[in-house]
């Protein structure tokens, strides 16, 4: 059997923009053609693809990094850089990708055939036949590129099914699923048989869904004892859950201990516990069955929850029951997509802070915008000087050093680079 891998940790990196060009036009007998530099070409950006290709996500265990291609530099003549080419991630239907710092859902793929796009590639740089005027027919000085930094994510596969199956180890889960569609799990007596979700197609009538066989949980799963959050994530996207018990109590077990330890695990994990539900009471060929099957009736009269009586081992009879089942998937709502996050960091820089800080007597302006902007300029030129400081200006660093104490002549350190404080 295949390795089931359901949590995987990668490095994606969107392309950089390719830098504008500094060129003025050369022609014989034309002595001043002016600026011509192109711009640079935009970076490729970082797409995930949901496919059904992929049922599991072992094959990051093998290529943990992916990095779009960077645009191509501008050239003379106006001839903007090549585009980098995107980075297509393909991944099973149901992936979630989050930001593995902090956690943030950032895209979910539920559907097979999603494209969605994660990070933009960097803007390429505008030339210097864009900072040409009336004033500076000259100018010596482009833009760079957009950097785009490399992001750790992680990617979890969540199944996608109508119903699961969920209880103890050992209940009969994997021989029930066995027995209504044509699924053939591993099935053993002993506990963990099961240690990856299983998916088969139930046909009942004009009717189908696709039902999951969840590995056993244990109490303590909500908070990841044993193996509860790799199981438990499979639980989340279903529409209805079978509750399954060894309502015998064949292991030395109260099954309605088993029903409530259960119920108290979906609970803390999520509002999983208010999912439609079913009771499925298996078993119920060997001794002390009927006995504890009316103390489960008992104990859930009034609750609505239905509970059906089945043997998987001895009557594979489950009509009745996928009838019912078919029957309440009919007024479930469909499984809705998880709330995503932006990728907060990752957005354009014209517009992203800056901070001020006093060291050594020198007021020290950082940011990525800062850094950005002192590559850009060509310090050698009175013209590109001027635009730097306009920069700043526009931008409200001079305003926010003015606040912060700087007087005229303060020496001021951007991007690396030590000026004079000039009002």
């Amino acid at each position: 059997m295949a390795l089931f891998v359901d949590v995987v940790n990668i490095t994606v990196k969107a392309g950089d923009g390719g830098n504008g060009c500094v060129s003025f036009h050369r022609e014989k007998f034309v002595q001043a053609g002016g600026p011509d530099g192109g711009d640079g070409g935009r970076g490729g950006d970082v797409v995930f693809l949901a496919t059904d290709r992929m049922h599991t996500l072992m094959d990051f265990r093998y290529r943990r990094k992916f990095t779009a291609g960077n645009g191509e530099d501008g050239s003379s003549g106006r001839r903007s850089g090549r585009s980098g080419a995107d980075v297509v991630i393909e991944v099973p239907p149901g992936t979630v990708v989050r930001e593995r710092a902090t956690g943030k859902l950032l895209l979910d793929l539920n559907e097979p055939g999603v494209r969605r796009t994660l990070i933009r590639g960097g803007r390429g740089g505008f030339g210097n036949q864009h900072f040409a005027t009336p004033t500076r027919q000259a100018p010596q000085f482009a833009k760079p590129g957009e950097k785009r930094e490399v992001v750790e994510v992680t990617l979890e596969l969540k199944s996608i099914a109508d119903v699961g199956l969920v209880g103890f180890p050992n209940v009969g889960k994997s021989t029930i699923l066995s027995v209504v569609t044509a699924a053939r799990p591993k099935i053993a007596n002993y506990h963990f048989t099961t240690l990856q979700p299983n998916l088969g197609i139930v046909k009942i009538g004009e009717s189908s869904f696709v039902m999951a066989d969840i590995p056993g949980l244990v109490e303590g799963a909500s908070q990841g004892v044993g193996l509860g959050h790799a199981f438990l994530r499979h639980v989340e996207r279903t529409r209805m859950l079978l509750h399954v018990l060894d309502i015998s109590g064949s292991e030395s077990r109260d099954p309605l201990e088993d029903f409530d330890a259960i119920m108290r695990e979906l609970e803390a994990y999520g509002d999983l516990a208010k999912r439609p539900m079913i009771v499925v009471a298996n078993k119920m060929d060997l001794p002390g069955a009927e006995e504890n099957l009316a103390r489960l009736k008992d104990k859930l009269a009034g609750t609505g929850l239905q509970i059906f009586a089945v043997s998987a081992a001895t009557r594979p009879d489950f009509r009745e029951l996928m009838f019912a089942v078919a029957e309440m998937l009919e007024h479930c709502p469909p499984a809705e997509p998880f709330a995503e996050e932006p990728l907060g960091e990752l957005t354009d820089l014209d517009g992203e802070p800056f901070s001020i800080a006093k060291e050594d007597g020198a007021f020290v302006v950082t940011g990525r915008a800062m850094d950005r902007l002192v590559d850009s300029v060509n310090f050698d030129n009175e013209e590109s000087l001027n635009y730097f400081h306009r920069s700043l200006r526009r931008m409200g660093v001079i305003d926010a050093l003015r606040e912060q104490g700087a007087q005229e002549g303060d020496s001021v350190v951007v991007g690396g680079m030590e000026f004079d404080f000039v009002e």
